[in-house]
């Protein structure tokens, strides 16, 4: 029995790892199970919404178990933006279209409302690390649909330019396995600084 379910969209803008174009065709590759990053957004007349999304967590691949995530197609960013990566080593991308000198490239899933809340927690929404805003992608090799409306989870309005002065206004068009090898996993962080308070002193340094 399938169940039906109201969706969102969401873009992970990482090495393509989830396959297949409705939620009944999914496999899930386990050679990387470390994820981290998206982007979202509200299709017209569709109660569904759309996310972008890079370095994937694990939290997707549950969601994905429990019918909440399907996979759309791989998708890149209608105009360039900043990709960048923050203390250790996570990635941003920064709010600041047509900057940077890449189109930035990732994967459109589609997930439920209850695991768009999830995603949301996730990125730390309520925290000021992540803010979900809208983004336009387009699809590669002529997937369908052409062009979509999406939101994405962009790095907090509060610290972006700093962050982007900070990195000289260098950034990337994918979030890759060598970028990834930066990445310090949160167990692994000071427990007595916060992320915010770890984010001011990277841009500060």
């Amino acid at each position: 029995m399938v169940r039906t379910t109201y969706y969102n969209v969401v873009l992970d803008l990482f090495i393509p790892k989830f396959h297949g174009t409705t939620s009944d065709t999914i496999r899930y590759d386990t050679s990387n199970n470390d994820y981290t990053y998206e982007i979202v957004a509200r299709k017209k007349n569709h109660s569904k919404k759309v996310v972008f999304r890079f370095a994937n967590h694990p939290l997707l691949q549950s969601l994905i178990s429990q019918n909440d995530a399907v996979f759309i197609g791989t998708y890149t960013t209608d105009l360039p933006f900043p990709l960048v990566q923050g203390p250790y080593g996570v990635p941003f991308l920064l709010n600041f279209p047509g900057s940077g000198q890449h189109r930035v490239r990732g994967e459109l899933y589609s997930v439920s409302d209850h695991g768009l809340e999830k995603l949301d927690d996730l990125e730390g929404i309520t925290l000021g690390h992540y803010e979900r805003l809208p983004v336009k992608v387009v699809a590669e090799n002529g997937g369908v649909p052409a062009t979509v409306e999406a939101m994405a989870y962009y790095g907090h309005r509060s610290f972006a330019e700093d962050m982007w002065r900070k990195v000289g206004e260098v950034g990337f068009g994918e979030y890759s396995h060598e970028l990834e090898k930066c990445y310090v996993k949160r167990d692994l962080r000071p427990k007595d600084t916060s992320f915010r308070d770890h984010i001011r002193l990277f841009c500060s340094s």
